[in-house]
């Protein structure tokens, strides 16, 4: 693919943006004047295509404040300020000041060596965009539907906003190239309709199909399921991940977050600021308010109006789904989180809920955890778990801390703590191959716990499991050596609800308590390893119980069944009496 900035007889060529769609308009640029007026009107535009241009202005700069022949040296002091003025001529985008410092540093070589710097960066971009855009396409294939999509973008993040390919736009084209895009809704993006002027043009000239939306109707779209997924591009990246990106972006972030629509960025590693810790600390430029007041020339409001007309607006880390550059895919909203992370932490955060409103969940106690989909290139078998001393009834999708679904580590340091059940959770992943666990502590489940189980220490707790077992039926003495304690359920008609091959008796272990969770953790998996097609369920003395489906679904249906044969087990004992024998009726009827 061609370049769409270019370097010509000693002078920058590119296409003037302001003149598109009506005119492909070429743009020649020769002085470092030229290229500040270019970059401040928008005729170039686009963080990395400003920064390219940024780059390509130091290389003027350098030429012209050579010393008599190509050899003779270079004021190095003017050319030094002329990379101070055309670094801050647009102040939000990190690109520019990035790239024009960057071949700045090739000045002691001479002018050559800054041109040859700033070519080979265009060179390089261009294989970045099609890495960041072969890395988005997968990312978005693997969070919508398998289906063609309904895309939504803002702004313009197309070949003429880059050195070639584009970002988000970019990502969009490929998709189509796959044949995942039903249609792309693109914001026309007032004040300048970087959208209906730019994006609408590249997109017909890809021949992928759109429709512009007014800035306003996104939000609608997003209610009325017009939107699979929102795709942009990004000026600054802050290092806690808060994004700067056209005004405008912030406010479909929280419309996507509104209907759990994933909001990706895609963005170069160019755009990423280490330095700055938050998107409290970025540059917003305000522009001139004739954009707002007039249009093609022509006056739309009051002289006299005042006008509030900032470019860019900030995008909080937590809005955000993911982050894709050339080199990684991360989100920036929690630590160790991953794109694809959010549906199944809504879907914790809302079983949490109704768990805790049963009464199965009192205050902080108790877990949920589910594995997550795996993230294209990661290798990595990863859960989502409820973090540890939170009230269980408010938690929220941002409530969950992302382990390693083996071992129940954390796998991210952060302000959430999983609990130390996290690794009683992999315990049973490893064993079972489960996609879901939960533990609670529903009261006839943990009732049966206690009377069937044995306390680790202790003669008072020991004494009063042996009566529990007296009265309420089978269970081995608890020997360590021996394994767990069992509490023996048969005939009852629930046994079904746990998808049992033979559903007319099960034996659940009890698992004595142990302030080291490790311990029982280790115990839970020689156990279940050992008995392929157990039941999903265990006990834990004193300590509630904990079972396990395919999803989180079944695992609170097997949990419902669980906890309602307890209940009759409770009230009636070990085994249920045995159903009654037909008694001929004197009539010959039956009763």
């Amino acid at each position: 693919m061609k370049a769409s900035i270019r370097w010509e007889d000693g002078a920058i060529l590119t296409t003037d943006q302001r003149a598109l769609p009506h005119e492909h308009r070429p743009l020649r640029l020769s002085t470092v004047d030229e290229v500040i007026e270019a970059v401040q009107s928008l005729a170039v535009r686009g963080a990395p295509a400003i920064g390219l241009v940024g780059a390509l202005g130091v290389a003027l700069s350098a030429h012209a404040h050579q010393h008599g022949g190509a050899g003779d040296g270079v004021d190095e002091p003017a050319v030094r300020a002329d990379a101070e003025r055309l670094a801050k001529a647009r102040p939000t985008a990190v690109n520019l000041a990035w790239a024009v410092h960057r071949v700045l540093g090739h000045l002691p070589q001479g002018p050559r060596a800054v041109l040859d710097a700033a070519l080979e960066m265009i060179s390089e971009d261009v294989a970045v965009n099609r890495a960041m855009v072969a890395r988005a396409a997968e990312l978005v294939e693997s969070l919508t539907p398998d289906r063609p999509l309904r895309i939504l973008t803002h702004c313009n993040t197309g070949r003429f906003a880059t050195g070639a390919v584009g970002t988000a736009l970019g990502t969009i084209v490929e998709l189509a190239a796959r044949g995942r895009v039903l249609e792309v809704l693109a914001d026309e993006t007032r004040p300048l309709l970087q959208g209906s002027r730019l994006t609408a043009w590249e997109l017909g000239e890809a021949g992928v199909p759109y429709r512009l939306c007014v800035d306003a109707a996104a939000a609608a779209a997003m209610a009325q399921g017009l939107v699979d997924c929102v795709l942009v591009g990004a000026d600054r990246i802050a290092a806690n991940g808060d994004t700067a990106n056209k005004i405008g972006t912030y406010g479909l972030a929280v419309a996507a977050a509104r209907h759990g629509i994933p909001f990706v960025v895609v963005a170069p590693e160019a755009t990423r600021d280490p330095d700055l810790a938050d998107g409290g600390g970025i540059v917003i430029e305000e522009r001139p308010a004739a954009e707002v007041t007039s249009l093609a020339g022509r006056a739309t409001a009051p002289a006299d109006a005042g006008v509030y007309n900032p470019a860019f607006d900030v995008t909080p880390a937590e809005l955000i789904t993911a982050v894709v550059t050339e080199r990684e895919v991360f989100r920036p909203g929690a630590a160790g989180a991953e794109p694809g992370d959010e549906a199944p932490a809504r879907e914790l955060a809302t079983f949490s809920r109704v768990l805790y409103e049963r009464g199965w969940m009192p205050g902080t106690s108790g877990n949920l955890s589910v594995r997550t989909p795996r993230v294209p290139g990661s290798a990595r078998d990863r859960a989502l778990i409820t973090a540890s001393g939170l009230d269980k009834g408010g938690l929220t999708e941002r409530d969950m801390v992302p382990i390693d679904a083996g071992t129940g580590a954390p796998l991210a340091p952060g302000p959430l703590r999983a609990s130390a059940e996290a690794a009683i959770h992999a315990a049973v992943y490893r064993a079972t191959g489960a996609g879901a666990v939960i533990h609670v502590h529903s009261p006839y489940a943990t009732a049966a716990a206690v009377l069937a189980g044995v306390p680790e220490q202790g003669p008072a707790e020991q004494g009063r499991a042996e009566q529990g077992r007296a009265g309420h039926g089978p269970a081995e003495q608890h020997r360590a050596e021996h394994g767990p304690a069992e509490l023996v359920l048969e005939r009852y008609e629930l046994l079904k609800g746990l998808g049992l091959d033979d559903p007319s008796r099960t034996a659940l272990p009890v698992f004595a308590n142990d302030p080291d969770v490790t311990r029982i953790a280790a115990r839970v998996h020689d156990h279940l390893a050992d008995r392929p097609g157990a039941a999903p369920a265990l006990l834990i003395t004193d300590h509630g119980v904990t079972v396990w489906g395919r999803d989180l679904a079944q695992a609170r249906n097997r949990l419902e069944c669980v906890e309602a044969i307890c209940r009759l087990h409770l009230l009636v004992g070990p085994t249920p009496p045995a159903p009654r024998t037909a008694v001929p009726h004197p009539t010959g009827a039956t009763s």
